[in-house]
């Protein structure tokens, strides 16, 4: 009896071994809360001190504290860490908050962050500062980039569409009013037509407008068509196009100017106009020229481009800019462009320079992340803004025709813009299903 419960025993114990090491590896989110998560939170109590000490993140204590320790608990004097005021575990790692004392600032945890995700033995740190002298660790236990799975959070309000997920498990959401143009750069099968066609399956349900410029004839936005207001697939009526943007974003300031207001947020629902979106797919094909007679075109565009990043934010006119690549030798204008593009999305590049075009010049830490981007991984990215602050992110697969079908659900949702009208994509009737005849055949009879 003795040797059967051993077996069993034994059997138990093996199965629970296998178990867990197939839950590591096809369900991390178990296993990190089964074991992960309470070995990672032990580890961090027991060596939370000394790991702050090593790392060069505490402080001496003021004078008063000092004299209190040294002549009333009768303790050696030591050096302070920033304090402790909320530990919580979640899904995909923990959340730390912290109390800086005086003399540590966020950009001292930031420096440090690779070596505490050593000494804690967890996939990434990444700090983030909650309010003035509170910071929140967030620690990742695994990497959640392998396999996107968004948060099931609830849907952030007025424009802004998350699209996809940060390396810390949180969500990275495209809004665009605290981020109104944005420049997404990436090589060919790096993901990103997969990030802009999660943008539009966000935006689809929105009440915006939305207007395509795709130059490689519509290849990549005809199948949204339902879903747009304008769509043009040629440099000559994309010219055409920001002509008609531009004159509109006049007519929006008009507006404000008539009700006293400076930004269209500011009028009554009654009166604010429909925000506007602009996608263009490729901006070189803006750019490129093949003759002498396309220099007027081009000089046209760009000037409405510049036009539209500069001024067009404050009457709900946004545009998302991508492109493989996006620098000076695209000619004039094209770098006082993109310095109006305060968002950046880098995909995997063929060469550094194109990552130091997207990021040098506001997140120049992020180029190195950007350029060690796997090939095997499309979909991964670089996420910058002005404010100096950046994070890598995956983007879920989202077929083109998931999209599209969105694209057709929510086509009810077109606002009408008559400045628009001209450039509505014709939309083509849904061809019938083949299936059986309903005519019912009458026998020949002589």
């Amino acid at each position: 009896m003795s040797d059967l419960a051993m077996v069993l025993e034994t059997t138990g114990a093996l199965a629970g071994a296998g178990g867990l090491g197939y839950a590591k590896v096809r369900a991390p989110r178990v296993y990190w809360s089964l074991v992960g998560l309470p070995v990672t939170w032990g580890r961090f109590t027991i060596t939370y001190r000394s790991t702050m000490d090593v790392c060069g993140l505490t402080v001496q204590p003021s004078r008063v504290r000092a004299f209190l320790t040294r002549n009333v608990a009768r303790r050696e004097v030591l050096p302070v860490p920033p304090k402790i005021r909320r530990v919580q575990g979640t899904s995909t790692g923990m959340r730390v908050t912290l109390r800086l004392p005086a003399g540590l600032e966020p950009a001292d945890l930031v420096a440090a962050s690779e070596r505490l995700r050593h000494a804690w033995g967890v996939h990434s740190v990444t700090i983030a500062e909650t309010k003035p002298g509170y910071v929140q660790l967030r620690m990742t236990g695994y990497d959640v980039l392998r396999r996107v799975r968004m948060p099931r959070t609830a849907r952030p309000e007025g424009l802004a569409v998350p699209v996809a997920l940060r390396e810390d498990g949180t969500a990275f959401v495209r809004d665009y009013r605290k981020v109104p143009m944005a420049l997404t750069l990436g090589a060919n099968n790096s993901g990103k037509s997969v990030y802009q066609r999660n943008l539009i399956k966000g935006l689809a349900a929105l009440p915006v407008a939305l207007v395509g410029i795709d130059c490689k004839r519509g290849v990549e936005q005809s199948a949204y068509a339902p879903r747009l207001s304008a769509l043009v697939t040629t440099p000559d009526e994309a010219a055409a196009l920001l002509d008609v943007l531009v004159g509109e974003m006049g007519e929006r300031f008009d507006l404000l100017s008539a009700h006293g207001v400076s930004d269209m947020w500011d009028l009554s629902e009654r009166l604010r106009p429909v925000p506007v979106v602009v996608l263009v797919d490729e901006v070189a094909e803006l750019f490129l020229i093949s003759s002498k007679k396309d220099e007027e075109r081009r000089e046209r565009i760009v000037t409405a481009l510049i036009r539209l990043a500069q001024m067009a934010r404050a009457v709900g006119i946004y545009l998302e800019v991508c492109g493989q690549r996006f620098g000076s030798e695209l000619g004039r204008g094209a770098t006082m462009l993109r310095a109006q593009l305060t968002g950046r999305v880098v995909h995997r590049v063929n060469d550094k320079q194109t990552a130091e075009m997207g990021l040098a010049d506001i997140a120049p830490d992020a180029v190195m992340a950007a350029g060690l981007i796997p090939a095997e991984r499309p979909g991964t990215a670089v996420a910058a803004d002005s404010s100096g602050g950046w994070t890598k992110i995956r983007t879920p697969h989202t077929s083109r025709a998931e999209a599209a079908a969105l694209c057709r659900r929510y086509a009810h949702l077109v606002p009408d813009l008559p400045a628009l009208a001209p450039f509505r994509p014709l939309v083509p009737a849904d061809a019938p299903v083949a299936g059986p005849s309903l005519v019912k055949p009458l026998p020949v009879t002589d």
